[in-house]
């Protein structure tokens, strides 16, 4: 027997949009009833609206944050996502990721006795610093379903602890995305130069860093090939507030202001070495073969690393660019393309949405959706 389930799905950034469209479709093809919220965390157009027309994602509402005061805004996330679970009184809430959207609605979705899943489950970048190993924690602590991307991933819940059955690998729902639009992979032949993007707080709010990553991006241009980088508004503004951005200026270098979903992909597929701080576009360049240098001491995604198609390589420190450099070079070397062309991806194939959709249509997930207390009156110890 099967189950229509009500299902809320929350999304607040632009990599939610874009991993929780096929999934809502899926949802949503399989008779789930499915609400769909817009948390605000996103304002500029071409990280929000316009992404999501382009998907097809259309929010059944849109919370607004404020803008300037970080405990404020917070706040009044935790506060919408009550809002919403007792408006729409879901029988589940799926959310995806580890930004702050991910821990309000699983504590709502906790507080008012409501199941939640948590997609892409599993992730650990091993940083206590970061706040989204924390959201991810906060998700694991709280979710009925751990729809893990991988068996790595899955590993990492069974070492915390969480029950084998809880857990479920389905993939990595960006690949629905890749596949539904017809991405395909550009010949290395026809690869030239370099995408940049950066957009982490870690490098680019800390001065320090973020003059470090400037001449990360100049030594590319001078050394790798000519560099793209769509300029994320938040490094916008902290370049042209400490005056970098005219460090910028040079005839190898092509900045933009965010560009649309189709344009980056294209950018990626076209681009012999992804240099970024971003976890999308290193599954996305798993999917197209691209080798990728992360700009950080760690990351989520190990897959990359123990393949040896992505290399860490932080701005911790003054070598940064040296290190960028060497990780370029073997990655841009015909080893390194053949290598990275050749591996499968890592992420899944293209049907996580469905297996979402299944397993919450099978009435034997009841039994994990239900919330029930334990009873140790009988003298009974959990151990």
């Amino acid at each position: 027997m099967s189950r229509a389930r009500h299902v809320l799905v929350p999304f607040g950034t632009r990599p939610e949009v874009v991993k929780l469209a096929p999934v809502v479709t899926a949802l949503t093809a399989a008779g789930h009833r499915v609400d769909v919220v817009d948390t605000g965390q996103h304002t500029d157009p071409d990280l929000s609206t316009r992404l999501q027309e382009t998907l097809g994602l259309a929010p059944t509402c849109r919370f607004s944050l404020p803008t300037d005061d970080p405990a404020a805004r917070y706040g009044a996330l935790h506060a919408d996502a009550a809002r919403a679970v007792a408006r729409f009184r879901p029988d589940l809430v799926l959310a995806l990721g580890d930004t702050n959207t991910v821990p309000a609605y699983a504590l709502a979705a906790r507080g008012a006795g409501v199941p939640f899943a948590h997609l892409e489950a599993g992730l650990r970048s091993l940083n206590p610093r970061s706040v989204e190993e924390v959201n991810r924690r906060v998700a694991a602590a709280v979710a009925a379903l751990h729809l893990a991307p991988t068996r790595r991933a899955a590993a990492f819940l069974a070492a915390e602890g969480v029950p084998a059955e809880r857990v479920f690998v389905v993939g990595n729902p960006v690949v629905d995305t890749l596949v539904a639009r017809g991405v395909r992979p550009v010949p290395v032949a026809q690869r030239r130069g370099v995408l940049v993007t950066a957009h982490r707080p870690t490098n680019v709010d800390d001065p320090v860093r973020l003059e470090r990553l400037v001449g990360v991006v100049r030594a590319l241009a001078d050394d790798v090939g000519p560099v793209t980088f769509p300029v994320h508004p938040r490094t916008a503004a902290r370049l042209a507030a400490t005056g970098l951005d005219a460090e910028l200026e040079h005839p190898a270098i092509t900045l933009t202001g965010p560009v649309g979903y189709d344009s980056l992909l294209a950018s990626l597929a076209s681009a012999r070495l992804a240099v970024t701080d971003s976890g999308g576009i290193q599954e996305e360049a798993a999917f197209l073969g691209v080798p990728v240098v992360v700009l950080r001491g760690s990351t989520p995604r190990w897959e990359g690393v123990e393949a040896g198609t992505t290399t860490l390589a932080g701005l911790a420190d003054d070598s940064a660019a040296d290190a960028v450099l060497a990780a370029a070079a073997r990655h841009t070397s015909a080893e390194g393309q053949a290598r990275a062309t050749a591996l499968p991806c890592p992420y899944g194939d293209g049907t996580t949405g469905p297996q979402v959709a299944a397993l919450f249509a099978d009435a034997a997930t009841d039994a994990l959706l239900t919330i029930t207390e334990p009873d140790f009156t009988d003298g009974r110890l959990p151990w």
